[in-house]
């Protein structure tokens, strides 16, 4: 059955990925972007899907863009919170400014996409609600404390709002990717990338795609029964 699903970040790495397995399984699918208007519209031509623009970090635009989207496609049933920044820095010379925007981004942006849809899916009594974190919210990360704790956090948000939405038909999961050949990872000096590969078991970059069938799953009718979880897609690199 084809419902409405809303990817944040939707249009570029890994977001470009899970938009279009979703769009392969049937769905209507909106994406969002931050900035990127080029980038936005050859997505578009190239998939068919319709992009949105506004900063997750404000809720009145996020309230306001799913108002449109839901206007457009229909009410969102279906919620893959993807949107992310970085502003690395080891943590003595971090600037409350690059704390802040991590912050404001990575976990308050969760809130602010996840609470506007939130009452329908429960008068509804269906939703699936994705967090896509990181290994480095498991881990940690140097010169990542403000990343990583907003990566941490969304975990936190992901096991509450599963315990609040199961009796409504709502599922909240979290996947955490490992280190995938997106167009940044991809982009750092060969060196860097080698060393960061001996790292992993299996040898490898993961693809945005395997991260893409994760997210697929988990908003399927077949995860009725997975709520609170987190999937670990990182080749072995971390366990939790």
């Amino acid at each position: 059955m084809g419902r409405v699903a809303l990817v944040t970040g939707g249009s570029r790495g890994i977001g470009a990925a899970i938009s279009k397995s979703l769009l392969a399984d049937g769905h209507k699918v909106a994406a969002t972007y931050a900035g990127n208007d080029d980038a936005a519209a050859a997505f578009t031509k190239e998939t068919g899907i319709k992009t949105y623009k506004w900063n997750v970090a404000d809720y009145d635009a996020s309230a306001a863009g799913i108002a449109q989207v839901e206007g457009d496609l229909g009410p969102v049933d279906i919620v893959v919170a993807n949107a992310g920044i970085t502003r690395d820095a080891p943590f003595h010379k971090m600037t409350p400014e690059q704390w802040k925007e991590v912050i404001d981004t990575n976990l308050t942006g969760v809130f602010n996409t996840v609470h506007p849809v939130w009452s329908g899916m429960r008068e509804r009594k269906f939703g699936r609600v994705v967090v896509i974190s990181s290994i480095n919210g498991q881990k940690g990360q140097f010169a990542q404390v403000n990343y990583a704790a907003t990566k941490a956090g969304d975990l936190g948000i992901i096991k509450s709002l599963a315990q609040e939405g199961a009796r409504a038909g709502i599922t909240a999961n979290a996947v955490c990717p490992g280190y995938i050949a997106t167009e940044m990872v991809m982009a750092v000096p060969e060196k860097v990338r080698e060393s960061i590969i001996g790292q992993i078991p299996a040898g490898r970059l993961g693809e945005p795609e395997e991260i893409a069938r994760c997210v697929s799953f988990l908003v399927s009718d077949d995860a009725g029964f997975v709520n609170g979880s987190t999937i670990s897609a990182n080749g072995a690199q971390f366990f939790s």
